[in-house]
């Protein structure tokens, strides 16, 4: 029975002895800390990386809408060049460059004329269950294509669904979109109507 006592007792102190000597051994140590922050640091190379693209392309489209505003500014764009879906389709194929081919069904477009600038800043757009609702004051709109004549104020709207790629990233924004917005406000030059 004492044997019994004695390895207990052995037992116990080696306890201590095997974990003092676990914290000294650096034998891959290296390897177990690369191990411990690869995933952080992956995570961080990726939300860096989906930032970068998706900021990219809300600059490719706010230079898209600057471009069409001008020509419709200066009269070379016209109501009739405009109609329909032919303004989201001209944006959809300047998009080509850093866009899905899923464009014209994650593009909205609002193109108006307004009587003044103040009105035209009266002008808003909020988020309901993960749709677009144009706003003017307090009352609902819907997206139209109507840009006014020679000397009018108008206001373009530009409004693309991005797509989130990173998994993680979609999760912790609840939803794997994220909305990119353009605006450009301006009076029509007096070209011929």
């Amino acid at each position: 029975m004492s044997k019994e006592i004695e390895s207990a007792g052995e037992r116990k102190a080696k306890h201590p002895r095997f974990f003092a000597r676990f914290i000294r051994d650096r034998r891959g140590s290296t390897a177990l800390e690369f191990a411990i922050l690869a995933i952080p640091f992956a995570l961080l190379v990726f939300a860096i990386l989906e930032s970068c693209i998706s900021f990219a392309g809300q600059e490719v489209m706010a230079n898209i809408t600057d471009d069409i505003a001008r020509q419709l500014r200066t009269g070379q764009l016209r109501a009739a060049d405009v109609a329909g879906n032919n303004l989201r389709d001209k944006i959809c194929v300047k998009l080509e460059i850093i866009v899905s081919q899923d464009c014209p069904n994650q593009l909205l477009v609002d193109l108006r004329q307004y009587a003044t600038f103040a009105d035209a800043a009266l002008a808003g757009f909020k988020i309901q269950n993960n749709d677009v609702v144009l706003t003017q004051g307090a009352a609902a709109q819907s997206f139209t294509v109507a840009p006014g004549p020679a000397e009018s104020r108008n206001m373009l709207r530009v409004f693309y669904k991005w797509p989130i790629m990173t998994d993680l990233l979609a999760q912790s924004m609840g939803g794997n979109k994220t909305l990119h917005f353009a605006s450009v406000t301006w009076q029509n030059e007096p070209f011929g109507n």
